[in-house]
């Protein structure tokens, strides 16, 4: 009875001291203030451990058909350069803010086939990954897959072929061929350090910064060129920095 005793006594100490903890707001939780090394390997520990237990029945399919590989790297460049990266690229807007760190996708040795149609397809909780299995099928989770098999071996002048559409436009802007809405993530792209290197822009008036007729030349942006891969159709640095600095701050 004693050790019976003991171990409710135990537990209901763990449990106190979990509630002060939780309620004090002690834990730090803003994305700027990096992760501990055992907060680190305790996460990523978890993360590997959950993916590994779940993918048990998963079976990949072939991954080296050409047109699948070509609809994956549309959807890629839609979906998730912002935060994993293309060729060529060291970082970008949104990726500079999240912590975790997203993973460069263009280094391989990340993970099995298995377990990235798994992560893409489910997410992972409290790290900025979405799981597009709510808005994508398995047929195009797998393209996504079979895509980034190849990422890791690719130039930016074959990305860049890759990932455009027969009409020769960036397909961050368009769709991959299946039923879904991507959004445009153009605009957080490309280097956080991009504002730095260029001389202010003249935003115009107020009205413009926020959507009035003024804003954009459509000429201007149908005709620009991306500084990183020669894309036509794509939001050049000096249009992003219009965008990104529309609400008077510096970034």
């Amino acid at each position: 009875m004693q050790f019976l005793y003991g171990v409710v006594a135990t537990l209901l100490v763990m449990g106190g001291g979990g509630l002060i903890f939780i309620f004090s707001g002690i834990y730090n939780v803003s994305a700027r203030d990096e992760h501990s090394s055992i907060e680190t390997w305790a996460l990523h520990q978890t993360m590997h451990s959950s993916v590994g237990a779940r993918i048990e029945n998963i079976k990949a399919p072939d991954l080296n058909n050409d047109e699948m590989i070509r609809r994956g790297a549309r959807a890629y460049d839609s979906l998730c350069v912002a935060c994993h990266l293309k060729p060529g690229q060291d970082s970008s807007l949104i990726r500079d803010g999240l912590n975790p760190t997203p993973p460069a996708l263009t280094k391989g040795g990340h993970s099995t086939p298995e377990k990235q149609f798994w992560v893409i397809s489910n997410g992972i909780k409290m790290t900025g990954m979405p799981a597009w299995g709510g808005s994508h099928d398995e047929e195009a989770i797998w393209e996504l897959t079979a895509f980034l098999q190849q990422l890791p071996e690719l130039s930016e002048q074959e990305y860049s072929a890759m990932a455009k559409q027969s009409g020769g436009e960036s397909a961050s802007n368009h769709d991959d061929g299946h039923n879904h809405e991507h959004g445009d993530m153009s605009a957080v792209m490309t280097s956080s350090n991009h504002h730095e290197d260029e001389a202010p822009k003249d935003h115009g008036s107020a009205g413009e910064r926020h959507g009035e007729p003024g804003h954009h030349d459509q000429d201007d942006v149908s005709g620009a060129e991306d500084h990183h891969t020669g894309q036509e159709g794509v939001m050049t640095h000096a249009d992003e920095s219009r965008d990104h600095n529309a609400d008077g701050h510096s970034h």
